[in-house]
């Protein structure tokens, strides 16, 4: 089908975790779900530019220079490919946003900022058991 709809709130409150919604060869895009105050994940950075739009309660990016952006509901950000970020739920409820990433899902690196590798194996791992994504980047 050319055209998929999906309600991403909907989706972040019944699976209460990361949910990958979308994943064709040219894009991806998932919905995070941080549900408590100070949830967040480790600094790191993607092999492809993302986007991000909070669609629920406030996303601090922090960044490696000590930068931050606050992201309220509606706002949104362009993350490119190799920027170093952290995602971290500084609102006083649940957080959720929807991103998009370049690239197919099967193709996304996960760079940890401390040791320059990519991790993605660990993560997805974690991910498919439901862990918080405090567990580690997203």
């Amino acid at each position: 089908m050319a055209i998929e709809i999906i309600n991403p709130i909907e989706i972040a409150l019944k699976t209460k975790k990361r949910t990958v919604v979308m994943n064709t060869r040219k894009l991806h895009s998932w919905v995070h779900y941080y549900p408590d105050p100070g949830d967040h994940d480790e600094m790191h950075c993607h092999n492809e530019d993302q986007t991000f739009i909070c669609l629920d309660g406030e996303c601090t990016m922090h960044f490696p220079d000590g930068g931050k952006a606050v992201l309220g509901v509606g706002m949104a950000a362009l993350i490119t490919g190799g920027s170093f970020y952290k995602l971290e739920n500084s609102g006083s409820g649940p957080m959720i946003m929807m991103a998009a990433r370049s690239g197919s899902q099967e193709n996304v690196m996960i760079i940890d900022h401390a040791t320059r590798k990519d991790i993605r194996g660990v993560k997805q791992k974690r991910f498919a058991k439901g862990e918080s994504p405090t567990a580690d980047p997203s």
